[in-house]
């Protein structure tokens, strides 16, 4: 047990950094390329922060755990918002003006109801990977028209520009990117060995771990991320960092036990923790859209997220007993 809890702790620690050396050596790179910063946000950075649930959910389903990638991906989302989202408001009220953020939260809630729908039947399925892979095309091909036909004054263009580290020589970024993604690899399966060890000892189901503590650490990037801009004054990018990793979540890291190990699901994946991310879900749609009318996410709403999030903890490990 003693050694389980070791591979834990030390996988989500390396997990952590490699995840941050994987995004800047990525973010490096493009840039050096001349990759708008932009594009470099929406797409690279995105894609980057999601890294941590996108590799662990692989090789979970690779190893027969399913239920892993399906609680990672869904309990990922509900840390999110709940958690991150939460704890970011509580230390520092955000305020947003970003246009092409406003346009990503419908394409979160769309992209979650499907999620929704597609489990209905109670099973994942090859084709339902293959809609959810499909949506992610769809969802990098929008991306990449935003961040070449937005306008240059919007708020997180400056905010993104001032995330990337544009000084790194590109043999430098390419090395970070090859530490970091070597890092990503060998803490997952540490991880992965840890926590389904510690699902099997005490009879626990690799969803409700994959909803907690793999979950949890996976989402300690966008934490760290979201915090630093939000005391950096980029209130725009700590929130865009949880809609964006969010949206990967649901169409890079669910679809992979569809398309890895089609088969039926926990049923609790559907009848507790989709109405759980669903429901946080539509919380930030609404909390997005008030800040045309108020202009801030309080700390009274960011503690009524920590405070549902909380909750839900306590329901998943109540239910345990």
């Amino acid at each position: 047990m003693l050694l389980d809890l070791t591979a834990i702790f030390i996988g989500l620690a390396i997990l952590v950094w490699g995840a941050d050396r994987f995004v800047s050596g990525a973010a490096a790179l493009a840039s050096n390329l001349g990759v708008a910063p932009m594009l470099i946000g929406l797409t690279i950075v995105g894609f980057g922060t999601s890294a941590p649930e996108i590799i662990v959910s692989a090789v979970s389903t690779l190893d027969g755990n399913p239920g892993l990638a399906i609680g990672n991906a869904l309990g990922s989302n509900i840390a999110n918002i709940g958690l991150i989202l939460g704890v970011t408001a509580l230390i520092v009220p955000l305020t947003v003006h970003s246009g092409v953020l406003r346009r990503e939260y419908p394409v979160l809630l769309a992209v979650s109801l499907l999620s929704f729908l597609l489990m209905l039947d109670g099973e994942l399925s090859q084709f339902d990977g293959m809609i959810l892979l499909g949506g992610l095309v769809l969802l990098l091909a929008w991306m990449i028209h935003t961040a070449r036909t937005g306008s240059a004054s919007d708020p997180m263009v400056g905010e993104f520009d001032a995330e990337i580290p544009h000084d790194m020589p590109t043999k430098m970024a390419l090395l970070w990117l090859a530490l970091g993604l070597i890092a990503l690899l060998i803490s997952s399966r540490m991880l992965v060995w840890g926590a389904v060890n510690i699902a099997t000892a005490f009879g626990i189901s690799d969803l409700v771990i994959g909803l907690t503590i793999v979950a949890l650490g996976t989402s300690l990037p966008e934490l760290a991320a979201s915090i630093t801009s939000a005391l950096k004054g980029e209130d725009d990018l700590a929130i865009g960092n949880v809609v964006g990793s969010n949206l990967y979540n649901l169409l890079a890291v669910l679809c992979l036990p569809g398309l890895l190990a089609p088969g039926p699901f926990d049923p609790a994946a559907l009848t507790r923790d989709q109405p759980m991310m669903l429901g946080l879900t539509v919380a930030l749609f609404a909390l997005g859209y008030s800040f045309g009318k108020n202009g801030r996410l309080t700390r009274f709403e960011g503690l009524l997220l920590v405070a549902a999030f909380v909750g839900y903890q306590l329901f998943i490990f109540n239910s345990l007993r």
